[in-house]
Order: structure tokens, then sequence, then C-alpha cells
């Protein structure tokens, strides 16, 4: 019952994800981190076990940036620890994740084969290095997530934000719920209504196999075929 909140706006986020993420603690969970993006680099701050470790780790350790992710994990692969939480990252992108990820262990023989050293137990981290191999190739952030997800077998619900790009946030659904968040000049990633309530009422959730192009402007999304679509939006209050 791991929980995801996404940020893109023009306003500091990290006091706003931990604050969603609080919202999230029912969902139950053994660590949580955040992602930003700093001067067009990825800056990350992780902590086991609750919320107010990472509280704690953030007073010490301020981190700036106006589009985020952040997580509360539910350890599945690997064991509770700093190490195994999200988001997992590597230079050119950080990913946060529900799910599970069944053929994670074919995709991270692959991966290493090809050179590709990983740091966690967590089948999360496949993903992160999929994106950076297609971007690395040359794939647009857009191109690079389509190209990803039809290398996954499993269920999940991903938010992910690429270096370099202070405009765009990829969420995408399969089997996990995932809600799109609409507010004034910033838009929202939440695994339920629950954590942007504090943000926006505006929701729009995404229907199996849908992912997700955000900016601060509006969403594009496009259904598992990749073809654009259009998904109701609901005022939730």
């Amino acid at each position: 019952m791991c929980g995801i909140l996404g940020i893109i706006g023009d306003q500091p986020v990290a006091p706003l994800l931990l604050d969603g993420l609080k919202r999230l603690e029912y969902r139950g969970y053994d660590s949580a981190g955040i992602a930003t993006l700093v001067n067009g680099r990825i800056d990350r701050r992780r902590a086991q076990g609750k919320l107010t470790n990472l509280a704690h780790l953030l007073a010490r350790e301020p981190i700036a940036g106006t589009v985020g992710i952040g997580h509360t994990r539910w350890a599945t692969h690997g064991p509770p620890s700093e190490r195994n939480a999200h988001p997992h990252a590597n230079d050119r992108v950080a990913v946060v994740h529900n799910g599970i990820i069944e053929n994670f262990r074919e995709l991270r023989h692959a991966l290493q084969e090809s050179g590709h050293a990983f740091e966690t137990q967590t089948d999360t981290e496949v993903i992160a290095h999929l994106l950076a191999d297609e971007l690395a190739a040359g794939a647009t952030p857009e191109h690079a997530m389509a190209r990803a997800l039809a290398q996954l077998e499993g269920a999940f619900a991903l938010a992910v934000i690429f270096a370099g790009h202070h405009h765009l946030m990829i969420g995408a659904r399969r089997g996990s719920p995932l809600a799109v968040g609409y507010g004034e000049d910033a838009m929202y990633l939440g695994s339920d209504a629950l954590g942007l309530a504090p943000l926006t009422s505006r929701i729009c959730y995404l229907e199996e196999g849908d992912w997700a192009v955000l900016s601060p402007a509006g969403a594009r999304i496009y259904d598992a075929a990749g073809d654009p679509v259009d998904r109701p939006v609901k005022q939730t209050a």
C-alpha cells in the first residue's frame, strides 16, 4: 500500500511533498523519500522508518526545486532501508513506484549484462535503468517512457522526473491506481485523492494502461496503445 505524490509547478515542492505524504501514512510504510530537480540535476533525500525521520533529515539538509516526487514504501523486494527506499534515481531520472514488476529479474540480468550496476535489491530500480538506457540512446523522455513501459510486466503506478527537464513529469498506471490533479499553474500526481486534497479538488483518474505527460500548464494522456485520450476531470469537493 505504498503512497505516491508528484508536484510540478513554480513553488518549492519539498514542504508540499512532505505534507502530502503525511496524508498517505494510513497506507502503511517502512521508509520514505523525495526527489526534486535542482539546477537541472536530481537531488534526493530518503530515510528508513517514519516520516518524522525524513522531516528531520530535510531540516538538516534542505532540498530545493519546483518539481518533485515523493513516496512512502512498504518493502516487497529488499528489506526496509534507506538504500532500498524510493525514489530510485541515477543521473538521468528519478522514479517512484507502487506495485510489483514481475519480470524484474530478467530485466535486471539483461541490464547488468550490458554494463548497468545496481545499488538496491528492489524491483523498481530496473525502471530507472531502462529509462536511462533509452535516454542514452537518444530517446526523448516521452519515447523512453513508452519503450520502458512496453518491457514491464506486472502491476504498477509510476511517477518519473527527468534531469534537465524542469517542466516535465510522467506518470503511468497499470493495475495500481494513479490520479492526475489539476491546479493553478501546477499539476499533481497521486496514488489517491486524499494525498492531493490540500493541493487541488480537480482530479482525473487514469484508466488501465494510461500514462500521462505533465507540465505546469496541464496534462496529455495516452492509452496503452500510445494514442491520445481524454479522461474526465472531476470535482472532488
